[in-house]
């Protein structure tokens, strides 16, 4: 087994400055690039284990291994004599704790999809009562079957709970509550036993229950009035029960009509609720265009089930096993790197992630400040295929020289049309960390007073091009953040 800790994460490595990327190999990389992902789907809450039980974490935290460079890694070993075994993927999973024992961290297997990327899951994680913390990320460690470490990925924030609150949630514990707009997982289990649960999922474009795999949708309020509508508009705010809802998988964009949220208590559902849906919450989903129908599970298959009254109150009704779920809110995490253009050694771990882009100053001297994390010396900001003047001012901050537009213009000085271009990061050893940010130039749309008088006594020139750009196109910087 591997140990893991958040040293893992450290910045102290020293990188190999060759082989050095070029505006060419940069430029060709953009155009087919051969990139290497990895994401993790987890729950945002965990269940604590009290005693010598084990709640496994569900659903359960998952890996999805992506991209065109990991085809590329397995050749580049296979013209070295390599056997399979060696380029076959391997990874632990562990809780990111400075001492983690062999019993709490999980191997995984991964296999190959239809979709061609691979995927395991983390199924014997859980959180001890002996754990005090009250949130945690899980620490993903990926190597190859010849032993190479590929790196060291983290999930995003856990929390930690004890049980499934049973209280009306208010905004003190608003990061309980299930939000419009938010990732959701719903499973089924019957009588409480473990190897009976069933996820929600999408397979091949069709809603499934499977017993392997699960899928995020994203969960958003709709407007009731227009629910029956092609076009319903979105709500703000937290979901709430008797709130009519529509689920949208992530990956796929197929979605379930739209269906009212009902509470559920042994296995009726309660038709006169209104409070906030919270993690781990017993629930239905009634079709909004027929009452008597519920979203239910059957075996492997998605079907409705018809309800009938309770015969006692008539604000409930009777459901089957099938039509009874938990819901749960989710996080992905997804990183993104390529090693075609890079000599890399070891790891690719710390992965530097950006999440915040500021533009300072204009001009001439325009700087444009990166926020997010694991930064070191050892990175360079590139604006497309060009690399930009680099400082680095911590591991959350980097600022960097914005490149004049003409680079990225051509011949023509007077910026016509808005140029955007993509941010990246790259190693010294010429590692490249493609991020979901870019930066877009975008030409001034207001004639300044000098020009107007020449647009009016001269023709379209070069001389008048070059004039209007001396005055005001170099100053004109403007940052779209596409994440």
């Amino acid at each position: 087994m591997v140990p893991m800790s958040s040293s893992d994460f450290g910045l102290d490595q020293s990188f190999s400055p060759l082989p050095r990327v070029t505006r060419e190999s940069m430029r060709q990389y953009l155009q087919f690039p051969p990139d290497q992902s990895v994401r993790i789907l987890h729950a945002k809450v965990a269940q604590k284990s009290y005693g010598n039980e084990k709640r496994f974490f569900c659903p359960p935290p998952c890996v999805y291994i992506s991209g065109s460079g990991w085809k590329l890694k397995q050749d580049l070993l296979n013209a070295t004599g390599a056997g399979d075994s060696c380029y076959r993927l391997y990874g632990y999973m562990g809780l990111d704790s400075s001492c983690v024992a062999q019993a709490d961290t999980s191997k995984l297997a991964f296999e190959d999809q239809p979709d061609a990327r691979m995927f395991a899951c983390a199924k014997s994680l859980y959180i001890s009562d002996t754990d005090k913390r009250k949130h945690f990320r899980l620490v993903l460690k990926l190597f190859l079957g010849n032993g190479q470490e590929i790196g060291s990925f983290l999930s995003k924030l856990i929390k930690v709970i004890s049980k499934p609150s049973q209280k009306r949630q208010s905004m003190k514990n608003a990061d309980l509550c299930i939000s419009t707009g938010s990732r959701v997982a719903l499973f089924n289990r019957l009588r409480s036993q473990t190897v009976s649960t069933r996820y929600l999922a999408v397979e091949r474009g069709a809603f499934v229950a499977s017993a392997r795999q699960w899928t995020a949708f994203t969960v958003t309020l709709v407007d009731d009035q227009h629910a029956d509508s092609e076009e319903f508009t979105v709500c703000e705010g937290f979901i709430c029960y008797g709130c009519v809802v529509q689920l949208v998988c992530t990956d796929s964009g197929v979605a379930l009509p739209p269906m009212v949220i009902r509470k559920v208590n042994k296995q009726h559902a309660i038709l006169d609720v209104d409070e906030p849906v919270s993690q781990l919450h017993k629930c239905a989903f009634q079709f909004k265009d027929n009452s008597q129908m519920y979203l239910c599970l059957s075996n492997e298959r998605i079907i409705q089930y018809q309800v009938s009254s309770s015969l006692r109150e008539q604000s409930r009704e009777v459901l089957n096993d099938g039509s009874c779920w938990t819901i749960i809110g989710t996080e992905a995490v997804e990183y993104t790197f390529c090693e075609g253009l890079a000599c890399v050694q070891g790891s690719v771990s710390p992965i530097p992630v950006i999440t915040g882009l500021e533009v300072n100053g204009g001009g001439h001297v325009a700087m444009l400040e990166v926020n997010g994390e694991n930064f070191g010396p050892h990175l360079k900001v590139w604006f497309g295929n060009v690399e930009a003047e680099t400082m680095l001012r911590s591991p959350k901050s980097m600022l960097c020289v914005v490149p004049d537009v003409s680079v990225f213009s051509g011949e023509w000085r007077w910026l016509r049309h808005p140029i955007t271009v993509p941010l990246s990061l790259i190693r010294l050893d010429g590692l490249i960390y493609r991020s979901t940010f870019s930066f877009t130039y975008t030409p001034e749309h207001n004639t300044p007073p000098q020009a107007r008088g020449a647009l009016q006594n001269a023709p379209e020139s070069d001389t008048l091009i070059d004039f209007i750009h001396q005055e005001f196109t170099r100053t004109n910087f403007h940052l779209f953040m596409q994440n």
